[in-house]
């Protein structure tokens, strides 16, 4: 047994998933997690910190799209019921999401079998430019403090002792360590440009958000119009704060921020939820994220190296990370089953 049998390339929650998943498996004390960036690190280039975060219906409707909602959900949901310290910084949550165009029927479909206290709102309920809309108990996540909460669990014993190294690599081979054998790609927006990669699916979609707090606010609301999307998620166990937003922007690198966005935002979430006019809300910062989008959808992928060695790509999950990275990690570490059985020494969670 090597601690470097299995790299995992990238920190972002996509990365941290995949290491969860391995370690839920028994095979911690194979991995270690290579990153430019870990939790707790700010930077435009880390997507994971910026996010909203939630489940929501902002995905796709091909069939792995839906698969993997469908089974992050359940997964989030199943830890927050029985209460585990992997769900910390999740919390069941009321939402209400609005569609100005209505999605398709295969999404729809997909959402009745397994979102919780599901009710689609009458169309006499619906506000004036939304063609369809939905209530159920939806999944919230504190986004940066449940990246720092999943390093620090998958580094205790009862994990793997699973190790993290800050480095930048220069080339996707780069990440082979002396005894790896599979190596894990959750590079998020560096696919694009990253030697060994170079996938030309993929590119940025700017986010613009202003972190706030607003203590009477405790559901989750949604408006996915043709053009923007506005979005009110609360963040769990952080004294009050909330995500507002925001902007999907291809294509788009800016890392400043726009004091036009924020009024826009601002303007928009009221309209959606006009308890954040009550006076309490206070702006305490406004930040970009760029999403890490991919044509055609997230790549999960097996690529047979040389001398037996593989690579599981899985980046492009653009703004479902969280929501979809659990089934990502399911996925990814299913493709590289045959190299795993052959590591042995398995210990389960």
């Amino acid at each position: 047994m090597a601690r470097d049998d299995i790299v995992v390339l990238g920190a972002g929650i996509i990365g941290l998933n995949v290491a969860l998943e391995l370690s839920r498996r028994g095979y911690g004390q194979h991995v270690t997690v290579i990153a430019e960036h870990l939790p707790g690190d700010e930077s435009i280039q880390y997507t994971s910190p910026w996010a909203g975060a939630n489940f929501s219906g902002i995905s796709g409707s091909d069939a792995n799209a839906l698969r993997w909602d469908q089974l992050g959900y359940k997964t989030m949901m199943s830890l927050i019921d029985a209460g585990t310290e992997e769900a910390k910084y999740l919390s069941k949550t009321q939402s209400t999401e609005y569609w100005d165009l209505a999605p398709s029927p295969d999404k729809v479909n997909s959402m009745k079998e397994y979102l919780r206290d599901l009710v689609l709102i009458p169309s006499f309920e619906l506000p004036r430019g939304v063609a369809f809309g939905i209530k159920f108990t939806t999944v919230t996540v504190n986004a940066p403090a449940h990246c720092k909460h999943l390093m620090s669990l998958l580094s205790e014993s009862r994990y793997g002792n699973v190790q993290f190294i800050p480095r930048k690599v220069a080339k996707i081979q780069d990440s082979f360590l002396q005894n790896t054998r599979i190596v894990f790609n959750c590079i998020g927006n560096a696919a694009s440009v990253l030697p060994g990669v170079a996938d030309s699916k993929c590119y940025p979609t700017r986010g613009q958000i202003v972190l706030a707090k607003a203590p009477a606010v405790n559901v989750n609301m949604m408006r996915h119009g043709m053009d923007y999307e506005t979005y009110i998620i609360p963040r769990p166990d952080s004294e009050g704060t909330v995500i507002l937003g925001g902007y999907l922007q291809p294509g788009d690198y800016t890392s400043q921020t726009r004091p036009e966005e924020t009024e826009s935002i601002l303007r928009r979430t009221a309209g959606l939820l006009p308890t954040l006019n009550n006076g309490e809300t206070e702006i305490l910062r406004v930040a970009v994220g760029l999403r890490p989008s991919r044509k055609g959808g997230a790549r999960v992928e097996l690529e047979i190296a040389s001398q037996g060695k593989a690579i599981v790509h899985n980046y492009g999950a653009g703004g479902t990370g969280f929501q979809a990275g659990m089934g990502m990690a399911h996925d990814a570490v299913d493709l590289a089953g045959d190299i795993l059985k052959t590591l042995g020494n398995k210990s389960k969670l």
